[in-house]
């Protein structure tokens, strides 16, 4: 679908967005700006999410500026080969990309790097050092950041501070009821909390929504539940592979032991939930169904919606760890007192240039100006836009409290995401090319896994097979020079050097 939009005759009116905050690429800077007679099209995501804040910041950019913005609207399922078929054939179809940031393996020859002038830009200077990590190509920045996605676990705080609830829970299993430190202890829990109305609503509750659909992001769920027991804090040199011989580790003890749990997990989903896309869990968890989730930040905001029947009555914790962490260096397990933790920095949404493009200069404007200060404070606020924090400033819980947010729920959501940043274990996604075929691989073993077709070993095994096919095809070196950049992030060697 293609929106078409003109300039106004009038010019964009300053108000509630913000449009009076100061800034590198201000609503003042830009007015600023005349691109009148010149054309910009950008590619996106379907509306809502992304593509709704594209097109609404198209429209002021385009009043503002005097330039015609031509913004063309790509189902996800599309959206890698709208892009990259142009690309390939040496066509200048899009001047500004906006696509899914894992996607940089196979895009990364055809963007423009960032300038220094938008390097130095103020809303550049507050960007957290992973997500400048996250933009970062062999040392350079190439993608232009406007999104911040991570995993981390949501959960129901009237549940847990129930006496009656704990007591029954400490009767049961002998334990105290408290947030999952393990993905033992979350299993255990969602079981608990399973097949009664434990909220008192009238309706039978579940304890756990995971995204289990194979098609629907599952693989990125996999990944959140194996991270702790695969990523071992004192272990360098790759979580996917072995960096040096690009071997694969999908089929390692680590992730058969996360598959494992995985499929454990479902005895605690709600009807239907082995098949939960993104969207089924964003609503089970939000609309106060099921009592824990793990994802992005969709869930917890839906659940923070002003009409929303369990506001304020929900958590942000860390991901559950592991205290046991297989160790490939020695090929054994090592024993934590403390859970290890590896957050998981899962794929988010990103925005480039295309190095074919004629308007660079007005393409790097406009994405300056989509997360300027004032637009992305607007666009933090309305969870179907997809936009969520990359900034220091935004994990000030001050903002969310203004928003209505009760100040021990904003404390818990800032502090969850702000203390990402601060881990030396972190798991970021693949990130190289043909990345699709990878993702593919492992979310059909998984698949086959949860629905008892096959053992998690013998299913990770049968991925392990296929990953080293697909290395075969594109080829040993150069998969490896691409992953690099990811186990950079992994082992924080960027730290520092992408400024």
């Amino acid at each position: 679908m293609i929106i078409k939009i003109k300039p106004a005759d009038s010019r964009y009116e300053r108000g509630t967005e913000g449009g009076q905050v100061t800034g590198t690429c201000s609503y003042e800077a830009i007015d600023a700006k005349d691109y009148s007679g010149r054309t910009l099209n950008i590619i996106t995501h379907a509306i809502p999410v992304i593509g709704e804040p594209t097109a609404l910041h198209a429209e002021q950019f385009a009043e503002l500026t005097g330039a015609d913005v031509n913004v063309v609207h790509v189902p996800f399922g599309d959206l890698f080969q709208r892009i990259m078929i142009p690309f390939q054939s040496g066509q200048n179809a899009y001047d500004v990309l906006f696509y899914g940031s894992l996607w940089i393996g196979d895009f990364n020859r055809f963007l423009e790097p960032v300038p220094e002038s938008y390097l130095n830009s103020t809303g550049m200077a507050d960007v957290t050092d992973s997500f400048r990590g996250v933009a970062t190509w062999n040392g350079q920045m190439i993608q232009y950041p406007m999104d911040g996605d991570r995993h981390y676990l949501k959960y129901r705080t009237d549940a847990f501070e129930n006496d009656a609830l704990r007591a029954r829970f400490q009767a049961e299993t002998g334990r105290e009821l408290a947030v999952p430190a393990t993905w033992e202890e979350y299993n255990e829990i969602a079981r608990f909390f399973s097949g009664f109305d434990w909220d008192g609503d009238g309706e039978i509750n579940y304890g756990s929504a995971e995204v289990a659909k194979r098609d629907d992001l599952m693989f990125s769920a996999f990944i959140s539940r194996a991270a702790p027991y695969a990523k071992h804090p004192d272990v360098t040199g790759g979580f996917f592979f072995d960096l040096e011989t690009m071997e694969p580790l999908i089929n390692t003890p680590g992730f058969v032991r996360g598959l494992e749990l995985f499929v454990e997990a479902q005895e605690a989903f709600p009807p239907g939930g082995t098949n939960f896309g993104l969207g089924d869990e964003i609503f089970s968890f939000g609309g106060g169904q099921t009592l824990m989730s793990y994802s992005w930040d969709d869930a917890f905001v839906q659940a923070q919606q002003e009409d929303s029947r369990i506001r304020n009555m929900v958590g942000a914790a860390p991901l559950p760890g592991a205290r046991e962490v297989w160790n490939r260096a020695t090929g054994q397990w090592d024993k934590f007192d403390e859970p290890n933790r590896a957050p998981y920095m899962t794929w988010g949404w990103s925005s480039a240039v295309s190095a074919l493009s004629e308007e660079k200069e007005m393409a790097f404007d406009y994405l300056c100006f989509f997360a300027n200060e004032a637009n992305t404070s607007h666009d933090l606020q309305i969870g179907r836009f997809g936009v969520n924090p990359y900034r220091n400033s935004h994990f000030d819980s001050a903002f969310w409290q203004n928003l209505g947010w009760d100040a021990q729920v904003a404390d818990s959501y800032v502090n969850t995401l702000s203390e990402m940043e601060l881990s030396n274990n972190r798991v970021y996604d693949l990130r190289v090319p043909g990345v699709g075929q990878f993702m593919s691989s492992m979310a059909n073993g998984v698949a086959e896994a949860m629905a008892g077709q096959k053992s998690a070993q013998d299913a990770l095994d049968d991925v392990a097979d296929e990953w080293r096919a697909i290395v075969d095809r594109i080829g040993e070196d150069r998969l490896r020079d691409a992953y690099a950049n990811v186990v950079r992030l992994e082992d924080n060697a960027h730290q520092g050097g992408s400024r």
